[in-house]
């Protein structure tokens, strides 16, 4: 730690770079995910009414 520039620049912008793309996956998995759960919704809200309609 010091005042200067850091020692390997190159290493961290490799590190930064990595990051960034892992933020990028993990968005999109998330984004996978939340179309998966609005289609489950969905499915449990039609076999719900479905079921309230037989009874």
């Amino acid at each position: 730690m010091g005042l200067g520039a850091p020692a390997d620049i190159d290493e961290q912008r490799r590190t930064i770079t990595q990051l960034e793309q892992r933020n990028v996956d993990l968005a999109s998995r998330l984004e996978e995910r939340e179309v998966e759960l609005e289609a489950a919704r969905a499915a449990n809200r039609e076999l719900t009414r479905a079921l309230n309609q037989r009874g």
